[in-house]
């Protein structure tokens, strides 16, 4: 009969995954283990959870233990309060919380782990053996609960079972663009998450929902607001509702942070300056901490975007970046908060964009506070499909850091197209600076690791902008999650390689099917560089219509400043095309350290993925590949919509193997992004083709219109993106 009835429950399951799958549950789906045996192996070591602790946050790691287990197991597990004699489970929470584990002598092992790592390991616990999950905080315990279950998810033994993990980063925080009128800015997934007619009175269960997927991740913070900050947010009004946000999110072990807009103090009415210097600047924000810590008291501080793109900040008044900084940093250390302060800076009157950062806070080294650190974007531009890392992080020697990088589609096509960011993130996490010669990577420096005799107690981290919305599945196309997955994992611990972390969040999101896992991983890994190649290989960049950063407008110089235009960054003439950033060009190789420097300046070392990054080269410069410069840039152009083509291809055939919702959602999407990645190189080949005089190579398909008819349809094209109006007023008639 108890065998009847499993099948029964297993049968229900399958039911519900036959039916509709929408992408809500994201990772965290829980559908039963189809391996049978291995299924059956887990049942039998895991029949209940044990949690003696009762915070809030114990209480949610034993709820989401019963939940995913009973999902996975096809059976019902409960929860209890004591160990029952004979009956294995799962044992968690802190010594502090738990004689069950108080009795198993952990605390010197736990001791090296700190306030957020875990143990899981099988012991005997009151003559039977148990699985323990074990940790210093209610928060550890939450996080080793989360790992826990996705062993399971990904269908690991649990034999021998033994693990450590603390996080090797700090701050681990995602950033929304999110405006008060709910558009998101560089948002392609609906409205913003956080509805303000209806907070504090109304939390909707998304926002746990939220919290969920980012803790299941070990991601500790969230920045809920746009950096083109609207004061208002620091008002009671707003503090309510955003304080209501913040009980939600607290026992998932994630802080709040805000971005400010720098001249809150003149935009209130209550002054006629925001000089950081000024005495009564400085009371306004200490009295302005002081409000937000009354209505959050582990409000986690302030995310600062200042004398960028039209924002203010402490330039205007005269002063530098540590002034501004430093007075907000003031402000907040009573209450343990930090500032986030990003260094995506560059004027208009610089030479070459690439320097902004460095030059202006590489002066300014271990002149900022202990509770500052310096938000810095992976690459020395703007989140380009690939860059070179910024040499900001090889200067900065007594400064916090920590790299931004993007997981929102803004220059890899929006919601609409495959683009794992995998790749990039470790790309860039792997790049070798050569500060103290080699294993200088900057994965190295993010920790602290290699500028310890400069920086005693550093504070690491790694932020993401990730602009989820109101659509069902968050993301809009179904793949962006797993950037968002990748993302928390590498944040977690950068050592973790993109393919191994496709590979998991595929077993989590669709099956654990080896004959669905290799293809798809492989249409994955394949992504990025698809998107390079059809957009801008060989180390081209920003080729973008520029405001929408959707399709292609490689022409464009019609912008009014120099470096928002793209014949600014590929210099095609008729004697070449690329940047020359070496010492006859701009000099911005020379922000480098010495020895990479040399390997970019040399045409025998430098990558060719990033060669026309940092040269100016010739049409028929010759290549590794024994091509002139002008047929390896039409091949890497046809190359990336033969990618295209090929990961539809690869899609189609596994039509079967997963629900028809997403299998069709993503088979659309992927002839969407095929349609735009022939556009892309149709666009580009011709408008490069006009400057070289060169032909296209007789072995491929010529562009079916002249380079008037592309530029006509980036005027007129659709643009995805309702945030910025440049993309909803080019609407094709």
């Amino acid at each position: 009969m108890r065998k009847f009835s499993l099948l029964i429950l297993l049968g229900c399951f399958l039911t519900s995954f036959s039916h509709a799958e929408d992408g809500y549950d994201m990772w965290l789906r829980y559908q039963p283990v189809a391996n049978e045996s291995l299924r059956q192996d887990y049942q039998s070591k895991i029949r209940q959870v044990i949690a003696e602790g009762n915070s809030q946050t114990i209480k949610i790691a034993a709820s989401e233990l019963q939940r995913g287990l009973s999902g996975l197991l096809a059976t019902s597990v409960n929860r209890a309060s004591t160990s029952n004699s004979g009956v294995p489970g799962v044992v968690i929470g802190t010594p502090a919380n738990s004689k069950l584990i108080a009795s198993l002598n952990l605390k010197k092992r736990l001791a090296s782990l700190g306030d957020e790592g875990f143990l899981i390991e099988k012991t005997r616990v009151a003559n039977t053996e148990q699985i323990v999950i074990a940790a210093n905080t209610d928060v550890g315990v939450l996080y080793g609960s989360f790992h826990l279950l996705r062993l399971l998810q990904t269908e690991q033994s649990l034999n021998k079972l033994s693990i450590a993990s603390s996080p090797k980063l700090q701050y681990r925080v995602v950033n929304h663009w999110d405006n008060v009128n709910r558009l998101v800015e560089r948002g392609y997934a609906g409205l913003s998450l956080w509805d303000w007619g209806t907070l504090p009175e109304l939390k909707s269960p998304r926002y746990a929902d939220y919290a969920r997927i980012n803790a299941s991740l070990g991601i500790n913070g969230t920045v809920i607001n746009n950096v083109n900050a609207d004061p208002r947010l620091m008002s009671d009004q707003f503090l309510k509702k955003i304080a209501a946000l913040a009980d939600v999110f607290r026992p998932y072990g994630i802080k709040l942070y805000l971005s400010i807009n720098y001249n809150a103090p003149r935009a209130y009415g209550d002054l006629d300056t925001a000089d950081p210097l000024d005495p009564r600047v400085q009371a306004w924000w200490k009295a302005r901490a002081e409000k937000i810590y009354s209505y959050i008291p582990d409000f986690g501080g302030y995310l600062v975007k200042a004398d960028s793109e039209g924002q203010p900040g402490p330039q205007g008044y005269g002063r530098n970046h540590a002034d501004g900084a430093n007075m907000l940093a003031d402000t907040l250390k009573p209450f343990k908060g930090v500032v986030f302060w990003r260094a995506f800076v560059y004027h208009p009157d610089i030479g070459d964009r690439f320097r902004g950062a460095y030059d202006e806070f590489t002066p300014l080294d271990g002149k900022f506070k202990e509770n500052v650190i310096l938000q810095i974007k992976n690459g020395p531009i703007d989140f380009q499909p690939r860059e070179p890392v910024s040499p900001l992080f090889a200067s900065l020697k007594k400064t916090n850091m920590m790299m931004e990088v993007q997981v929102t589609q803004e220059y890899f096509g929006f919601a609409t197209h495959l683009a794992y960011q995998g790749p990039l993130f470790e790309e860039a996490l792997k790049t070798d600076l050569l500060v103290k010669g080699k294993g200088s990577t900057l994965a190295n420096i993010l920790s602290g690791e290699l500028n310890k005799a400069t920086n005693k107690n550093p504070r690491t981290g790694m932020a993401a902008v990730i602009n989820p919305g109101t659509d069902r599945n968050w993301t809009g196309h179904p793949f962006v999650q797993s950037s968002w997955y990748a993302f928390g994992r590498m944040a977690w611990d950068y050592s973790l390689m993109s393919d191994a972390i496709a590979d998991e969040w595929l077993r989590m999101t669709f099956s654990n099917q080896e004959k669905f896992i290799a293809p798809v991983k492989k249409i994955m890994m394949d992504s990025r560089e698809a998107g390079v190649n059809y957009r801008s290989p060989l180390g081209l960049t920003h080729l973008y219509s520029q405001g929408d950063h959707y399709g292609p407008a490689p022409w464009t110089a019609d912008m009014g400043r120099a470096d928002w235009n793209a014949v600014y960054y590929h210099r095609a003439a008729e004697d070449g095309i690329g940047f020359n950033r070496t010492a006859t060009g701009s000099n911005a190789l020379a922000q480098y350290p010495a020895e990479l420097a040399k390997q970019y300046a040399d045409l025998n070392t430098v990558p060719e993925d990033l060669i026309l990054w940092f040269h100016h080269l010739p049409w028929d410069y010759k290549m590794k590949s024994g091509k002139t410069l002008w047929v390896e840039l039409v091949d890497k152009y046809y190359s990336g919509v033969a990618q295209v083509r090929n990961m539809q291809a690869e899609w189609n055939k596994m039509e079967g193997q997963i629900d028809t919702e997403r299998f069709e959602q993503v088979k659309a999407l992927l002839a969407v992004q095929e349609r735009d990645a022939v556009r892309w190189r149709d666009s580009c080949v011709v408008y490069f083709q006009s400057i070289s005089k060169l032909p296209i190579p007789d072995a491929y398909e010529k562009p079916a219109h002249d380079l008037e008819y592309y530029k006509m349809l980036a005027r007129t094209t659709y643009v995805p993106d309702p945030w910025h109006p440049a993309g909803a007023s080019r609407v094709l008639k």
